[in-house]
């Protein structure tokens, strides 16, 4: 049997639609080298330990400051040192980057702004005027997690599939160049990396249907310097790369390659400059059912796997695939931290990942071997990870091939793309977890909605629904939970250590909350107003340690917004906001109007052919923005306009009528027949509410 640790030897040189799932939760430019700097590609911190100059503060992806100037006898007295508009209402992912009293920090739709750190003054501000009928291709919100910095370049991926370089000083265009088909839907969401001399890009959109790949440019000219793709095109080749040929033997050679295989590495990735290594993780297939993708079985690589590849020439090292033959949507592209540690009385170079599939795993990341792999949440698809064979043993309910079948995690994942944080100084590793299951089945998806009655739910699935989220102190050396707390609502943010023992996180409801980092108490919780899902980072200006967000709730959860959060409660207005001891008194937004509770009578009620017919057009095509069964998102609730609107919408559906504010023309995808039927539903829905 094939093992799942798997180290490849390079060559030397020579001389969607998908089938119906129901969520329960319950989202080259010209050579520059004239500008005269070599970029600063050091994986250090600043002398001083003051700043915050890569994605997860050192290349490592520890996110744990050395500052120790806020802490736990003083952290009461945190106030606001300034805020700065980001010009959002929606999702704000985005990690800052502070290099040389310059902070970094993207907004929606991939606008980057340059601030004083200390003031929060706007330096320059860059909009790459991202297309807004762009939108749709994304499965989570029109967001961005961030820059890279190095010299005087700041490297910014778009929406639309660019990798953008700009002069950090005043924000002026130094390249540009398109890394994707432009006639797929693929997006970009995550934040560059630096790899040496190379700025690292991938993408997202395996959930539309396209194929996954992790891309080296060099930064100075934007040429591309390699690719590596994360799934073959085909089992018979020829093959853009040597590796593809070991992945090819794992597909059926009829699979569905139509949708592109996915495989797409849209967040995390790491670099080690010591061994020259990269590592990403990759993501789920398309379509998402391995007997669907791949009819005959497989494992499908490199699907949900942690790749090793050489910096310089993007050749694979080693791998491995930690959800073989993934049905789950089990993507490995959460993030990645490198430590140094003692295992079994020996020191190793290690990786530590919790991906989405509820297992927490410790691999030495020079050889590839797994050490470990646990439980760090709720999870059912598999009893445990056999680590001769890196395998899991799947469990029973793992198929739904022939029925319906209850999996933990839900596919939002244990852990999605959150940032964790590693202490050296506790040991822990700190875990944004979700616990939540989703309920799938192989029936047609309008079946479902209609059924009144999950199997067992009642006794498997707390709240099935929504489910909840947990801050996680994770011991990786005795292989267990040291503690837990526990929040009422799904999503929350990424999370921040600091050598005094500090554990930082945002939530949904508003709150910026702080725990001992040994224990997990409670010691002090700000409320900022606003949902927060970003991570906070911390830096030092002029003796005075500040801790900054970028604050404003949405994402992959932005349709599910439950009655508790704060952007049920304030005007979501995305902001990046910066604290510091004894500074200003937090202002306290203004409450937003209170709103009727909807009844949600739409999933029952009886509908003509017609209506039916418009429930269908709703449900495929705006449902995943504008909320099901009554309104559960941030944005328009369809059911909710009136009449006169309602029938009026072929200027906006069809006519593209706001474009600009974000909602886009479905002239490609819908008819006038369609938007009838679709009027015909809406109108059936609010008389229905209106009994």
């Amino acid at each position: 049997m094939q093992s799942y640790i798997r180290k490849f030897k390079p060559l030397h040189k020579a001389g969607l639609p998908f089938v119906a799932i129901t969520l329960i939760l319950l989202i080259v430019g010209c050579d520059h080298r004239s500008i005269g700097e070599t970029p600063d590609t050091s994986s250090a911190l600043p002398k001083n330990d003051s700043e915050w100059h890569f994605h997860g503060l050192d290349q490592n992806e520890t996110r744990h400051s050395p500052l120790i100037n806020i802490n736990k006898n003083n952290v009461s007295r945190l106030g606001l040192a300034w805020s700065t508009s980001l010009r959002s209402t929606r999702g704000l992912e985005a990690t800052p980057i502070v290099k040389e009293g310059v902070m970094y920090v993207t907004s929606t739709w991939s606008r980057v702004f340059a601030l004083n750190a200390k003031t929060g003054e706007v330096i320059w501000f860059f909009d790459p005027l991202v297309p807004r009928e762009w939108a749709p291709k994304g499965c989570c919100d029109v967001v961005n997690r961030g820059v890279a910095v190095a010299g005087n370049q700041v490297f910014l991926g778009t929406f639309d599939g660019r990798l953008i370089s700009l002069n950090a000083r005043d924000g002026s265009l130094l390249w540009e160049t398109n890394t994707i088909d432009k006639t797929k839907p693929y997006t970009i969401t995550g934040a560059p990396r630096i790899a040496g001399d190379k700025v690292l890009i991938g993408n997202g959109g395996a959930d539309f249907g396209v194929r996954g790949y992790v891309s080296a440019y060099d930064m100075i000219s934007g040429e591309m310097k390699w690719r590596f793709y994360t799934v073959p095109a085909g089992t018979d080749g020829p093959h853009e790369h040597p590796e593809l040929n070991l992945a090819a033997k794992t597909w059926d050679p009829n699979s569905a390659w139509e949708f592109g295989g996915g495989g797409t590495v849209w967040d995390s990735m790491a670099y080690d400059p010591e061994i020259n290594l990269v590592y990403v993780g990759t993501g789920n297939g398309s379509p998402w059912p391995n007997f669907v993708r791949s009819p005959a079985g497989g494992d499908n690589l490199f699907l949900s796997t942690i790749l090793a590849l050489d910096a310089d020439t993007g050749k694979m090292v080693w791998y491995y695939q930690t959800t073989p033959g993934d049905s789950w949507d089990y993507t490995a592209t959460q993030h990645i931290i490198l430590a140094d540690i003692e295992w079994e009385g020996q020191p190793r170079k290690v990786l530590f990942q919790a991906p989405k599939n509820g297992f927490f795993y410790l691999i030495d990341r020079v050889s590839g071997e797994l050490l470990a792999a646990d439980k760090y949440v709720r999870t059912s698809w598999a009893t445990h990870v056999d680590l001769k064979t890196g395998r899991p043993k799947l469990s029973d309910t793992a198929n739904y091939s022939d029925h319906a079948s209850i999996v933990f995690p839900a596919t939002l994942g244990g852990h999605n793309w959150h940032p964790m944080s590693y202490s050296p100084r506790t040991g822990l590793v700190y875990i944004p977890a979700q616990d939540a299951a989703t309920y799938f089945s192989p029936k047609n998806i309008s079946v479902l909605l209609e059924s009144d009655h999950y199997p067992n739910l009642d006794q498997v699935v707390p709240d099935p629904w929504v489910g909840f989220s947990i801050l996680i102190g994770w011991d990786p050396i005795k292989r267990e939970i040291e503690w837990k707390h526990v929040y009422p609502n799904f999503a929350n943010a990424g999370v921040l250590s600091t050598a005094s023992n500090l554990v930082i996180q945002g939530d949904a409801e508003g709150f910026l909350n702080f725990y001992d980092a040994a224990t997990g108490k409670v010691i002090h919780r700000i409320q900022l107003g606003i949902g927060i899902i970003a991570p906070p980072i911390t830096y030092m200006l002029d003796g005075e340690q500040y801790i900054a967000m970028a604050a404003g709730w949405g994402g992959a959860t932005f349709v599910l917004a439950e009655a508790d959060i704060a952007a049920r409660k304030y005007p979501n207005n995305g902001k990046l906001l910066v604290l510091k001891l004894d500074g200003e008194m937090i202002p306290k937004p203004d409450p937003l109007p209170r709103q009727s509770k909807r009844r949600g009578g739409s999933k029952y009620i009886e509908l003509s052919d017609t209506e039916t017919l418009g429930k269908s057009v709703y449900n495929i095509h705006c449902g995943g923005c504008h909320g099901w069964f009554g309104h559960s998102g941030l944005l328009p609730d369809l059911k909710d306009l009136n009449e006169d609107k309602i029938k009026n919408l072929n200027s906006i559906v069809l006519d593209g009528a706001l474009v600009p504010l974000g909602m886009p023309s479905f002239k490609n995808k819908l008819s006038e027949s369609d938007v009838a039927h679709l009027q015909s539903y809406l109108l059936a829905v609010q008389k229905d509410d209106a009994r």
